[in-house]
């Protein structure tokens, strides 16, 4: 499907406010309010929140909660900026419906400076690699997180080492390894609604995993003793990439906005959306470190001892986030695809697109035996690539969107604002990389 050229159609506000995108948008079922809200907590509390209270190990208790907290609102404005700025591009170019790699390449493509509108492919090619690079990464997480559940039940240990329990016990690279064929015929299904129903299960599931684990801290840590304050500046800048990880709905914003009925109620929905993930993420993490202290691990499902019930859960855990990772695969593979389809065959293009997807998952595979850490992936996820997209990028669309209308302000407030902010971001962004790409070369190295 060809995509659409942006340019400025309205060039005045009155011409901007002339147009009506609701209307012109074709929505067969439009979402309300609760809809989008629960859209939004189901976009962000996926697998991240099974490793969220490892990040506050990293961070102790009460910096883990303070920067969960700031770091959630900090998320929030910014990604209320985002959809501000896509819903005055829609006005601006007379296109209706956009994602989040349209939006900034149209902010580019419609800034009044020639220079700039130059490098809106760039900037979109950008945000394409970024998204992928994120949602494969996450497919990564998914896979350690079914190995070292088998592997686990495999042994009858608590173990959680990359190394196998005994000389005769496979390396956790083996499992990885051999669920290889087991994951690409799973995402060789190309139709979403064969795995859409599971989806619903995999969440109640991850649902009773966190209430489990609330309940191990009542029994193994009553009193909340042994739990660290704070930490090392190092330890913080983990905990930040893995609590990012762990809440951002980044990538689901701009697509839950094109869906509402009424998309005037998108920034309450954002607000009651962020308020839950922050208020489940903080939750869920606090008790987690709370029952199992510095033996943490991801996901929490591994700490559970090994009854009759723990392992069934630590089971349906790993069939889950199986049929799950099908369904994480899709949305990165459709944007590869797009670029690698219009340099095949046509009449080969199914035959191909399964090729594709083979040679994804294997590559994805070989990512997660490389680095076998399901902390160290979700910390350098969420400072690589999620501070781009919910932090920087936003800020830089916002900007580029108000430049000319309504402009930057009395004393460039606008400007200072967005700049103040881009600096945070970048700091995060430069600072945490490297901390947890350390971290990763560490494990590679270590193991």
């Amino acid at each position: 499907m060809p995509r659409p050229v942006f340019k400025v159609v309205a060039h005045t506000e009155e011409e901007e406010n002339a147009f009506d995108y609701v209307k012109d948008r074709n929505n067969p079922y439009p979402t309300g309010l609760l809809g989008a809200t629960a859209h939004m907590v189901k976009g962000a509390l996926g697998g991240g929140i099974l490793g969220g209270h490892v990040a506050y190990v990293k961070a102790g208790v009460w910096m883990g909660l303070v920067l969960n907290i700031f770091f959630g609102i900090y998320m929030t404005y910014c990604l209320h900026l985002l959809v501000w700025s896509a819903q005055q591009l829609y006005k601006r170019t007379r296109i209706s419906t956009m994602s989040y790699p349209d939006v900034g390449e149209a902010a580019f493509a419609c800034h009044p400076n020639p220079k700039l509108r130059k490098f809106a492919k760039c900037f979109r090619y950008i945000i394409d690699t970024i998204i992928c690079i994120d949602l494969f990464g996450a497919c990564a997480c998914y896979q350690l997180i079914i190995a070292k559940s088998i592997k686990q039940l495999a042994e009858n240990s608590q173990s959680t080492s990359i190394a196998g329990l005994t000389p005769w016990h496979p390396n956790l690279r083996v499992y990885l390894t051999i669920m290889i064929i087991p994951i690409i015929c799973i995402c060789l299904i190309r139709y979403l609604k064969l795995l859409a129903p599971f989806s619903l299960a995999a969440n109640g599931v991850v649902f009773v995993a966190l209430c489990t684990a609330v309940y191990y801290a009542a029994v193994n840590n009553p009193s909340f003793k042994g739990l660290t304050g704070a930490t090392t500046f190092y330890e913080t800048l983990e905990f930040v990439g893995m609590i990012v990880f762990s809440m951002s709905c980044a990538g689901v914003v701009i697509p839950i906005e094109n869906n509402m009925a009424d998309p005037t109620l998108f920034p309450k929905s954002l607000a009651i959306g962020m308020g839950i993930i922050v208020f489940g993420t903080a939750f869920v993490s606090f008790f987690g470190y709370a029952a199992y202290l510095e033996k943490s691990e991801a996901p929490i499902t591994v700490n559970f001892p090994l009854t009759g019930y723990g392992k069934c859960l630590k089971a349906l855990i790993a069939i889950m986030i199986y049929v799950t990772h099908a369904l994480n695969f899709w949305p990165p593979f459709q944007i590869c695809y797009y670029y690698i389809g219009r340099r095949v065959n046509q009449h080969r293009l199914v035959m191909c697109e399964y090729i594709w997807r083979g040679i994804l998952v294997f590559m994805i595979a070989i990512l997660a035996i490389i680095f076998p850490s399901i902390n160290a992936l979700m910390g350098f996820l969420g400072t690589f690539c999620l501070t781009n997209m919910a932090f920087i990028w936003p800020l830089m669309i916002h900007l580029c969107v108000i430049w000319e209308r309504p402009g930057l302000g009395k004393y460039y407030w606008r400007l200072w604002r967005c700049v103040g902010m881009i600096s945070l971001g970048f700091f995060i962004f430069i600072c945490g990389t490297v901390v947890n790409a350390s971290e990763l070369v560490g494990v590679f190295t270590g193991s």
